[in-house]
């Protein structure tokens, strides 16, 4: 499945060759209950076409009759929803929810933002939505594009989109002096790379794709690596690895040769790679043997090398079948990208929405429980 990002830049593309006006609309507060939180997107074509959501269905249709109007008048508009959560139809939707519409063309500063964060890493667009006006474009090396006013308001809002890019930093808006400004941070395609093609890769490939991951699977049996639709697939054996693979701090990496040389070396070559978490499916005392087997051979791993590695994997759901697994490791990881504990919901004191602090990876802390 293409992410919302994919889905809004093809439905753009679907529109422009219809030659039809669009307009994006971006949640920028929530106050309350919300299906969903600041940086959701819609698209909102002048026929009244729309592609994605900006909640579970409660918005929808309203959002796309007050977005045709704002496309009628040309101008970017503030649109705010207060709903009685004992009034709705739908779960979730409650409190106030605020969203900024504005018209979208072909090379526009949010088009290219829009397409530039598929590939990127996180990037910062900053856009006062009241009290002044102007976008910013902040990209990850330090470029920036656009221009904000009034002088002194432009030189705030840098700084903060700067620190919100150096972060593990979501969509939010702040009022910075006299302004409120929208911050909003792009979530480029997360990735997977499975070491091992076997019978539960399948099940693991296919719900990693359902979720929006782009993923490789790696194997030195050809007649395994048959059946991955959708994925990257690439022979190679352990001594290959370097010359045919290359790992990214964007990627996640699973091992799963069920083999414990194989995975040994698989293991090694994610540790020393910048991939942001490296799983070994199995139990622990499979990856201790792994662990002694990598001291003998002179590689000791680092405390920032074991607070990106996770065993045994997944959430603790009780899974038994490849699809469970598959299940349980990718919420694992999904929890982990956001910042979230992955413990069950009832039991939460804060918002559903609100990030655990002790979820984040700090260098020096491992995830390896043994």
């Amino acid at each position: 499945m293409a992410s919302e990002a994919q889905m809004l830049l093809a439905a753009l593309e679907a529109a422009w060759a219809e030659g039809k006006e669009t307009a994006v609309a971006t949640v920028v507060r929530v106050i309350g209950s919300a299906y969903r939180r600041e940086g959701a997107k819609m698209l909102v074509r002048e026929d009244g076409g729309s592609a994605c959501m900006i909640s579970g269905g409660c918005l929808e249709q309203e959002m796309i009759e007050r977005a045709m109007h704002i496309l009628a008048k040309g101008k970017p508009e503030r649109t705010i929803f207060d709903y009685d959560q004992d009034k709705t139809w739908w779960p979730g939707c409650g409190g106030t929810v605020e969203v900024w519409v504005e018209p979208v063309r072909r090379g526009d500063l949010l088009h290219r933002w829009l397409e530039a964060s598929l590939e990127a890493e996180p990037m910062v667009m900053a856009t006062v939505i009241g009290g002044g006006e102007g976008r910013l474009w902040l990209s990850p090396d330090g470029g920036l594009e656009g221009q904000i006013n009034p002088p002194e308001l432009h030189a705030q809002v840098v700084r903060l989109a700067q620190q919100m890019g150096r972060g593990s930093s979501r969509p939010t808006t702040r009022y910075v002096q006299e302004a409120e400004v929208f911050f909003d941070v792009s979530s480029p395609i997360p990735e997977l790379v499975l070491f091992g093609a076997g019978h539960d890769a399948k099940p693991m490939a296919n719900q990693a794709l359902v979720l929006g991951f782009r993923v490789t699977v790696v194997d030195a049996r050809p007649e395994l690596l048959q059946g991955f639709p959708g994925c990257t697939v690439v022979e190679a054996a352990p001594e290959h690895f370097a010359q045919r693979i290359a790992l990214t701090p964007r990627q996640h990496v699973i091992v799963m040769n069920h083999h414990l040389d194989i995975d040994r070396q698989a293991l090694r070559f994610a540790l020393e790679s910048p991939a942001r978490y490296v799983g070994v499916l199995g139990p622990r005392s499979r990856l201790e043997k792994m662990l002694e087997a990598l001291r003998l051979e002179g590689f000791v791993p680092t405390p920032e090398q074991l607070a990106r590695l996770h065993n045994p994997i997944g959430l603790d759901i009780g899974a038994e079948s490849p699809e469970e697994i598959a299940l349980a490791a990718l919420a694992e990881i999904v929890a982990l990208r956001r910042g979230f504990a992955g413990g069950f919901l009832n039991e939460k004191k804060a918002g559903i929405h609100e990030a655990a602090a002790s979820a984040l990876s700090e260098p020096g802390q491992t995830h390896v429980r043994l």
